[in-house]
């Protein structure tokens, strides 16, 4: 693109962070009336840099290296151009508009069988080839320890994470709620036995507000905000994306009640194995959950004690179990 565009701007709008990091992004018109999204990168703004230890913006250069146009022909991006300014990065992005889910979206059936087909394929064509210089590992699994997070209290996301942590053995007693609490205190023996599976290519924050479905791309998954993009097993991206969003993906039946929930984290399990194929691994599986409830079981415990919504509370209250079933077969595995 045109970098002298952005000089003359006929319009700048600041875009909420749905993401909650603090990273700074406008929607801008360009003088020649295009449409682009400016995200600007800035350590001292954004709290998902600073607990990543991202010093000027790791997503620029992931575009810079090329990196993005190794994706399989189903796994698009947004990215323009980027680069460094003064040190601190700079990304110019096509503006997805409606396209992109927020956290109220509902996934559809068709959006899922795609989102389990494209982010199969964006790891099988990384596979024992993930590029170098990605977030360490260590700092993706560790990004919510208390320890880690404490010094930055008072930012709203460290708050909920620190406050979610000290209900967990409330929500979740006895020795599996222990073991993963220990976990979620300290991440080396999780990333130790990451480390030890195939790795390839992880987005890192595999959520649906990190996605889009295009319209004029049917069978293709839109995947924005690289910046935590590492290296290690596949599974991992699917952990978080259970951990975080299964409530957001259709119901499986509807008249189920406090089932519901139970029953679509199992057809979501099983979209995954349908979608990896031979490369499908158990084990893996279970460790990728057991390091997404590590990372954001702080937030389940939050919903359980403290969220408005009694409907919600319960969803999370009859989710719990099945989390901590797939924690035991992880920790009976031995990896960990």
């Amino acid at each position: 693109m045109d970098r002298a565009l952005l000089a003359t701007p006929l319009e700048r709008t600041p875009v909420n962070d749905d993401g909650r990091s603090g990273a700074t992004l406008e929607r801008v018109v360009l003088a020649d009336g295009s449409r682009v999204v400016v995200k600007r990168f800035d350590p001292t703004v954004d709290l998902v840099m600073r607990l990543s230890r991202d010093t000027r913006g790791r997503e620029v250069d992931f575009f810079v290296r090329g990196v993005l146009d190794r994706l399989p022909a189903n796994v698009l991006h947004p990215v323009l151009d980027g680069w460094y300014d003064d040190g601190r990065g700079v990304l110019v992005m096509r503006d997805l508009g409606e396209a992109v889910l927020s956290w109220h979206s509902i996934v559809t059936r068709q959006q899922a069988e795609t989102i389990f087909r494209a982010v199969a394929d964006l790891h099988a064509a990384f596979l024992a080839s993930a590029p170098g210089d990605l977030t360490p590992l260590g700092s993706l699994l560790s990004m919510f320890e208390p320890g880690r997070i404490r010094p930055y209290a008072g930012a709203a996301l460290v708050d909920y994470a620190l406050r979610g942590w000290e209900y967990w053995p409330e929500v979740a007693p006895g020795e599996v709620g222990e073991r993963v609490l220990a976990l979620a205190q300290d991440a080396a023996p999780l990333t130790a036995a990451c480390l030890a599976l195939p790795q390839t290519l992880l987005h890192g924050d595999l959520a649906t507000v990190n996605m889009a479905f295009e319209p004029d791309r049917p069978g293709c998954l839109t995947l924005i905000d690289w910046g935590l993009a590492a290296a290690g097993p596949a599974e991992l991206d699917i952990g978080r994306l259970l951990a975080g969003c299964a409530h957001l993906f259709g119901p499986v039946d509807a008249s189920a009640g406090s089932r519901t929930i139970v029953a679509r984290l199992d057809d979501l399990v099983s979209l995954h194995r349908q979608a990896a194929g031979p490369a499908y691994d158990t084990d893996a599986l279970l460790l990728g959950l057991l390091a997404g409830l590590t990372w954001l079981g702080w937030n389940k415990a939050l919903d359980i004690v403290e969220h408005p919504d009694p409907g919600i509370r319960e969803r999370e209250r009859a989710a719990l179990p099945w989390w901590l079933h797939q924690a035991e077969k992880a920790l009976e595995t031995g990896l960990v």
